[in-house]
């Protein structure tokens, strides 16, 4: 696979979590693939992947699961 930035060979996908809004209109998003460059370090998400957190985010009533989460503040 090449780097959409650099051209070169060797990106990896790797799995993250993101979040998305806050308080009670927090969604976090598990299993996003993030395509990062061995070469340029260049770290992004396709289009489809993109056009997929959309579909998800508009709609969360849908497909997301309810789970209790521990919040923290840094300060």
């Amino acid at each position: 696979m090449l780097c959409d930035i650099c051209g070169s060979e060797g990106v990896k996908v790797r799995q993250i979590t993101r979040t998305y809004g806050n308080g009670k209109d927090l969604l976090v998003i598990e299993n996003i693939p993030v395509i990062t460059c061995t070469h340029c370090g260049e770290t992004y998400l396709t289009a489809e992947t993109l056009h997929k957190i959309e579909q998800i985010k508009t709609n969360r009533k849908k497909l997301a699961v309810e789970r209790p989460v521990e919040v923290a503040s840094f300060g």
